[in-house]
């Protein structure tokens, strides 16, 4: 082969895998859009359903401002838990953490959980792992959601 047909063979095998690639992503999109395009109280609900799917009891939303830091309250096997939803288009930080340290404290439940369509900074990692509260990030999420479906 000639370095044109080199060229060319390698151009052909990058468009395929890109096209590849693309097809995909666009097949990824296509299971999660609600996630991703839900506004904030419309991801509360959607967050309760994929609970009350997996076994948590009780789901209830709480309204929508003046919440005192949990959006959801559950129960399951006997705990009870408050649960902040962040629907984002980045990583989710400390202020998360924070507003559900407080409202798992102010529901007086026993576990304080952020849920999330995204994934969560190292800081808000280090502090939830100080404060004991539960991370459930966008692969949590979405475990979630082939509980629910059976994919």
């Amino acid at each position: 082969m000639t370095n044109p047909e080199i060229a060319l063979t390698c151009a052909l095998i990058a468009a395929v895998l890109f096209a590849f690639a693309l097809f995909f992503i666009h097949r990824y999109r296509k299971k999660h859009p609600a996630m991703d395009d839900l506004e904030g109280h419309d991801f509360e609900y959607y967050c309760a359903d994929l609970l009350k799917a997996n076994g948590f009891r009780d789901v209830e939303v709480t309204r929508g401002s003046g919440d005192f830091g949990a959006d959801i309250l559950c129960a399951k096997g006997g705990v009870t838990y408050a649960v902040q939803c962040k629907c984002y288009d980045d990583a989710v930080g400390v202020i998360a953490v924070q507003e559900i340290y407080a409202g798992r404290d102010w529901y007086d439940c026993m576990v304080g959980a952020v849920m999330t369509n995204q994934y969560f900074t190292e800081p808000a990692k280090r502090m939830a792992e100080k404060l004991h509260i539960l991370l459930w990030d966008r692969d949590v999420v979405e475990n979630m959601d082939r509980n629910r479906t059976g994919n």
